[in-house]
């Protein structure tokens, strides 16, 4: 029950991570703060 998903900045636009999220466990829209490296900063990222 695990999607491939893709994270990308919300600053810049950029798909920087992938990932996998469990459907049953988390059934909205992925939002971690990671690194980006075109920002070079730790920024939002969001499912895409």
């Amino acid at each position: 029950m695990r999607d491939i998903i893709i994270l990308a900045c919300e600053e810049c636009k950029n798909r920087n991570y992938n990932t996998t999220r469990n459907k049953r466990k988390n059934p909205g829209k992925l939002e971690l703060k990671k690194y980006c490296p075109t920002c070079r900063k730790h920024t939002s990222h969001k499912q895409r």
